[in-house]
């Protein structure tokens, strides 16, 4: 009894700690681990440059490479969509403008407060906060801009290094469990590894379904519109819902009939139905095993801990922390808890 309770102190002041030091070491910690999943994905071709007899240096480049060019190429996508926007501009603030009108007389009728008050109410509140809210946009676009460039580092590094890592988590173990040890680290890496191919994969095919769905109902630059719904499939759960509030938003702003709002709101339970029920099992696949009870609790604790960093990579980290605790005698109880029913083959890389 006294060793159980021993035990179970020791858990609860581990996990603690460790969200104590995940907490204030966001700034640090949050990129690196970013970084972590992705060099993960990109573990695989660059031991296959490397084979070939490419340098370690020249294949962790080229993985840079290759997401600096996906990257480009969805920013040159949302511009190319934005450009449209511009010729639309005066009449999308006119229909702002009426929609505004209308919630002003909604409020005199229902609260009382004619539209000269909310007018002073308004402008009161943006005077107060608009250098604030400037400096903050400014800080937070730089702020993403480092990250950006820190995750592009740790990668490089990651990839170079990554012959030593393994060599230092073999080290750390006991000398009787070196397979054990390369077999999680394979493990982690595949099942990294193949949740963001399977993301990828899904976010592809969610341009498409959506960009016909909301091109067939008539939504003014459609795929704009798709592709952030697409994009926002890297948060799960909450990104779909953002997603199809923005299309509805920006179909009210500009001017969009109520069939069209009903179109894209059918659209989304559509595209769900077939996401969940169709495209997940074939292209994202149970490669991560984990239920949906610790999935949800995951996202949540992740966002708490480093906000929409932490629930972008939150999966791929449960999904890892799940396959430690299975090959840890320790802590099959928690990779028990956690899991699922599923039974999935892990591939060596």
């Amino acid at each position: 009894m006294t060793n159980s309770l021993f035990k179970g102190t020791q858990i609860i002041l581990l996990t603690v700690l460790s969200i104590t030091i995940l907490y204030f070491g966001k700034e640090v910690l949050a990129p690196l681990a970013m970084a972590g999943i992705l060099a993960m994905l990109f573990l695989g071709p660059s031991t296959f440059f490397e084979k070939k007899g490419m340098p370690r240096w020249a294949s962790a480049l080229i993985a840079i490479a290759c997401l600096l060019v996906i990257c480009s190429g969805i920013i040159f996508l949302l511009n190319w969509q934005l450009q449209s926007f511009a010729e639309q501009v005066v009449d999308m603030k006119k229909n702002i403008g009426d929609m505004v009108s209308k919630v002003q007389s909604w409020i005199e009728s229902r609260v009382g407060i004619d539209e000269t008050r909310q007018k002073a109410i308004v402008e009161d509140q943006m005077k107060n906060g608009t250098d604030v809210g400037s400096t903050s946009i400014i800080s937070t676009l730089f702020g993403m801009l480092v990250d950006f460039i820190l995750v592009l580092v740790y990668i490089y590094l990651l990839l170079f290094y990554r012959s030593r890592i393994k060599a230092f988590l073999l080290k750390s173990t006991k000398s009787d469990n070196p397979k054990r040890t390369l077999e999680i680290v394979d493990s982690a890496s595949t099942v990294a590894a193949s949740y963001v191919i399977g993301l990828a994969k899904m976010i592809l095919t969610l341009w498409i379904l959506y960009g016909i769905g909301f091109t067939a109902i008539g939504v003014e630059n459609a795929f704009f519109f798709a592709i952030i719904c697409g994009l926002l499939e890297l948060i799960p759960f909450i990104g779909n819902l953002t997603g199809t509030a923005i299309t509805l938003l920006g179909v009210m702003a500009q001017g969009g009939e109520t069939g069209i709002i009903v179109g894209v709101i059918g659209i989304y339970a559509f595209v769900q139905f077939v996401q969940t029920y169709l495209l997940e099992p074939l292209i994202v696949g149970d490669e991560v095993n984990i239920n949906a009870l610790f999935t949800i609790l995951s996202l949540v604790i992740a966002e708490l801990i480093w906000g929409i960093p932490g629930m972008v990579i939150a999966i791929p980290c449960a999904g890892i922390m799940k396959i430690v605790c299975d090959r840890v005698p320790a802590l099959q109880p928690i990779g028990y808890l956690i899991g699922s029913d599923k039974k999935i083959k892990y591939r060596k890389r």
